[in-house]
């Protein structure tokens, strides 16, 4: 398994090169990155089936909630979304294709959800958690890496939707301008 402190995020101005990786998806389809992006750019969600920062535990709500949310105002404003699941380590278990099929329909997720064998796209994006938010412009250059918002703070003052901003000031023709923030979450599980 590959260390948690090892893995690099893609830098913000970085190219996306995995975008064409065809991958499977829970409603039959397979399909790919590219495949999922809007006129104006894609967000990348790496999400799972079973960690408490996206299916919610006692002391969070779990950001799985605003998934459909996150998908209706970024095609709002011209985005696609796809969620990937790379925890290839539990496989067997409960991130299975047959466990995310259910997910999908129990969570009535309106975007892709698809299987990242081998972990190969979280590698090449340097995907750390569960979730991890990367969003690509319509070049297919990053422009945000982090979290959807700041929720899971509960120290916070204020919400901060920073997905929600970096797509709106996209949109708008800004440059975002809270490009990357720690993404919180479980560790994605990687095949050693």
């Amino acid at each position: 398994m590959i260390a948690q402190e090892d893995i690099k995020s893609l830098p913000i101005g970085s190219k996306l090169e995995v975008g064409d990786v065809v991958m499977e998806n829970a409603n039959g389809k397979a399909t790919s990155i590219n495949n999922a992006k809007g006129e104006n750019g894609v967000v990348v969600i790496f999400s799972c089936n079973t960690c408490p920062f996206v299916v919610g535990s006692e002391s969070f709500g779990g950001w799985e909630k605003t998934y459909n949310d996150v998908v209706s105002k970024a095609k709002e404003l011209g985005f696609g979304v796809i969620v990937i699941n790379s925890n290839e380590a539990k496989r067997d278990g409960d991130d299975s294709m047959d466990k995310m099929k259910e997910r999908a329909k129990q969570q009535g997720y309106s975007m892709p959800y698809v299987v990242d064998t081998d972990s190969k796209v979280a590698n090449a994006l340097g995907a750390k958690t569960t979730p991890h938010i990367f969003v690509f412009d319509a070049s297919n250059v990053l422009v945000y890496s982090g979290m959807i918002d700041n929720s899971v703070d509960s120290k916070r003052k204020e919400d901060i939707p920073y997905l929600v901003n970096a797509l709106t000031e996209l949109k708008s023709g800004k440059k975002v301008s809270t490009e990357t923030t720690p993404p919180r979450g479980c560790s994605i599980k990687r095949k050693k």
